[in-house]
């Protein structure tokens, strides 16, 4: 009988290597939604995990080795789920660490996710990531800023960094719609797995886009808004602060049209 797991370097990891991990904030992860066994964007996945790794550790595990461990948890799960794969030094924290550090790779699996419905409103936070490029764990603004948009009557919140520009969500990309053409924000932020798979796929698919830098002041002037995360390609977004969005249901479609002409792939 196949099941979730939490695999160590492609094995069941045991309760006293998971133990030390519960107070670790030095890692980077990637995640991904996988149907019938099979996923999206498997090299962007790749890439993200590798230069997050250079980036974070000096050093990086060969491709072959994490399609490794993604393919022993795939094997020992359920066709349809949610993965998770964390790279970590077992050296730990608070070390001055090196390019020789050893590495770790731990992949968890868990239900398959497709997203909140919609539409979303979205509190305005002023907030810049560290790292914003890296997906990082041990982020707690990104629950905090949650749950005090919660509070206020919001649904979740959207970034602005220190020069008033729109970025990124709390977990999420952000997508805007002109009536013609997908606008992406300009902004430092971690620009995700299914954003890159939309982008390309529009491309492919002779959809125009546009990078511009957007403030709240600019939010009138849109014909709509979304966001999106490995959980989905798309959920409309009604409300940004007090600015109100009009749906755009064929935009939402768009993007979901492009999400699935990505092909599923096996590690």
């Amino acid at each position: 009988m196949t099941s979730f797991v939490a695999q160590l370097n492609g094995r069941a990891a045991t309760a006293e290597e998971l133990a030390p991990l519960a107070f670790a904030g030095h890692a980077h992860f990637t995640a991904v939604q996988v149907r019938g066994g099979m996923l999206r964007g498997l090299d962007l996945h790749l890439e993200r995990l590798r230069s997050a790794s250079v980036e974070l550790f000096g050093r990086a595990l060969p491709d072959d080795r994490v399609r490794s461990f993604l393919r022993a948890a795939l094997e020992a799960g359920p066709a349809d789920l949610s993965l998770t794969a964390a790279v970590y030094s077992p050296s730990g924290e608070f070390t001055a660490g090196g390019a020789d550090a050893e590495l770790d790779v731990l992949v968890r699996t868990g239900p398959a996710a497709s997203g909140p419905k919609g539409p979303l409103a979205l509190a305005v936070v002023e907030h810049e990531r560290f790292l914003p490029a890296v997906k990082h764990v041990g982020e707690v603004a990104k629950t905090y800023l949650l749950r005090r948009a919660v509070a206020q009557g919001f649904d979740d919140a959207v970034l602005v960094d220190r020069r008033g520009r729109i970025g990124e969500g709390t977990i999420w990309n952000l997508a805007f719609w002109d009536g013609a053409s997908v606008v992406w924000p300009a902004a430092r932020m971690l620009e995700g797995t299914t954003m890159g798979i939309v982008r390309r796929q529009l491309d492919r698919l002779g959809v125009p886009q546009r990078v511009r830098e957007i403030t709240p002041a600019d939010l009138p002037a849109s014909a709509g808004a979304v966001v999106m995360n490995s959980w989905t390609p798309g959920v409309a977004v009604s409300r940004i602060g007090s600015v109100p969005l009009p749906g755009a249901p064929s935009f939402l479609d768009l993007l979901h049209r492009a999400h699935r002409a990505e092909p599923l792939t096996r590690p």
